[in-house]
């Protein structure tokens, strides 16, 4: 039986050195770990199971002798199971939320315990969806039989990022469970143990060899991974290079793939938008209790030039109320950086901000004193005006917590500004005015689009982008169908 343990160190350090392959949580292959740090503070965590190729072979191994047996089980007796694991895992959230926030930086109470929550959930959400895993009857010929059912597509191999470790993972291996698929993971190197601990957890309920999660590198695990010859579909969430390297490795199989590659979201606020609602959206819109660390992040916001400088002046003013400190402690809003790697990202592009002559940078909130954290990962929050949209401030996925805030004239040149981007994950438009919103949500080039709101992403809202940042989608019913199982026409001739 799992024990409950809401000490994320205590946690960190049980899972220390292990994958979890066939059921069980296993050391690599080779013997060796690398560190996890804690970005509030730059301490270790503890040492993760470095996998590598054999490690992958193990797992995937474990997964092709476990799949036909979970696709012969009745599918609502696996979407039952699937439901019993989110269940559980909302008994566990709080650990869960804990665990997250020590890893990656997120403040505990705006963004990792949520998690958490809509973590379990995503898994409820697709277990009462396996009834949905339907055929057709064709009218094809009288004498004939002929219908259409749906088959899992065998072993799946899931990439995931560490901004939103456990919910991303989630969206991925739920439908593809609940298809009668089996899964391997790769998780993000920054962030391994709360997913260790999600797949453990589960564990006590999936039969062996269903769910396999391994820690590791990109090149010497995620590459065996996406290329091994008995994985049958790819499902990655990361950066478009990345993205474009796993493509090509799925290419040269002909398998299936889904690649979620993130985003340059645009937020255009109408000269007739309820200002302090499109000021409200932007601070959530913009992920800053993230960071700003989320590929649907509305870090260019296009604001018409009546309301531009009341928009910038409210905007800063209330991100600037909002606390950085311990992602630990109950009272922050504002975590840390998840890597030095990135950190140095981040400086660098707000470097190449201050030197555009007329630029302002609008830096928020305060950095935390407390000695304790001396070592930390924490970026103020940036608004920054006076950037040209084709200037790379405004162009590149920063991944960090900077927005730029550009003024435009008429409607149109506002919606064309935002879709002069190679991205076109989510978009949001503000404005009261119906025959707008109607010509805007159709004129925006983006997968998410939505009028006077900016809500993240969670299950039954389908969710993916055009050009750049992806291909196919993912939360909803038709992703489980679409991406999780394989079409097959069958005839019968009763002639």
């Amino acid at each position: 039986m799992i024990r409950f343990d809401t000490d994320p160190e205590s946690l960190a350090g049980a899972l220390a050195g292990h994958h979890f392959i066939d059921g069980a949580l296993v050391p690599a292959a080779s013997g060796k770990t690398f560190p996890v740090i804690n970005p509030a503070t730059g301490a270790s965590i503890g040492e993760a199971a470095l996998g590598e190729a054999a490690d992958v072979d193990a797992a995937v191994a474990s997964a092709k002798k476990a799949q036909k047996a979970w696709a012969a089980m009745p599918a609502r007796e696996r979407g039952k199971l699937v439901a019993e694991c989110g269940r559980v895992l909302a008994e566990h959230a709080e650990e869960l939320g804990r665990l997250v926030a020590l890893e990656t930086g997120k403040a505990l109470r705006t963004e990792s315990r949520p998690e958490g929550n809509v973590l379990a959930d995503t898994f409820v959400y697709f277990g009462g969806l396996a009834s949905e895993l339907k055929g057709e009857t064709i009218p094809y010929k009288p004498e004939c039989l002929t219908m259409t059912v749906r088959e899992p597509v065998g072993v799946v191999g899931a990439i995931i990022p560490w901004n939103v470790p456990m919910f991303l993972m989630a969206l991925k291996i739920a439908p593809a469970l609940v298809a009668g698929n089996t899964v391997v993971v790769k998780s993000a190197e920054e962030a391994p143990f709360c997913c260790l601990r999600v797949a453990q957890i589960m564990g006590e309920i999936l039969p062996p060899g269903t769910f396999n999660i391994l820690s590791g590198f990109g090149p010497e695990c995620g590459g065996p991974l996406a290329s091994h010859p008995d994985v049958a579909k790819v499902t990655f969430t990361g950066s478009v290079e990345t993205g474009r390297i796993v493509y090509r490795a799925a290419a040269e199989k002909l398998v299936p793939v889904t690649l979620e590659l993130g985003g340059k979201s645009p937020m255009v606020i109408m000269a007739d938008a309820d200002l302090d609602r499109a000021v409200d959206g932007a601070i959530t819109g913009m992920r800053f209790t993230r960071q700003g660390q989320s590929c649907t992040a509305a870090s260019r916001m296009f604001v018409h030039r009546d309301l531009h400088d009341a928009f910038v002046e409210r905007l800063v003013a209330r991100v600037d109320e909002m606390v950085m400190g311990d992602p630990l402690d109950e009272a922050t809003d504002i975590g840390t950086i998840v890597s030095p790697q990135q950190f140095e990202r981040v400086q660098r592009f707000l470097k190449l901000a201050e030197e555009h002559p007329d630029a302002t940078l609008h830096r928020c909130s305060k950095v935390p004193d407390d000695p304790a954290l001396k070592g930390g990962l924490f970026v103020q929050p940036c608004v920054i005006t006076g950037i040209p949209n084709d200037h790379e401030v405004a162009r590149e996925e920063i991944f960090g917590p900077v927005t730029c805030i550009i003024p435009f004239d008429d409607p149109d040149e506002g919606l064309a500004l935002a879709n002069d981007t190679d991205y076109g994950l989510a978009a949001t438009v503000w404005t009261n005015d119906l025959k707008l919103a109607l010509n805007a949500v159709h004129t925006l080039e983006a997968g998410f689009v939505q009028v006077n709101q900016n809500v993240v992403v969670q299950p039954t809202l389908p969710y993916g982008g055009f050009k750049t940042s992806g291909l196919g989608k993912e939360a909803d019913l038709h992703a489980m169908l679409e991406h999780f199982t394989h079409r097959k026409t069958i005839i019968i001739n009763l002639s």
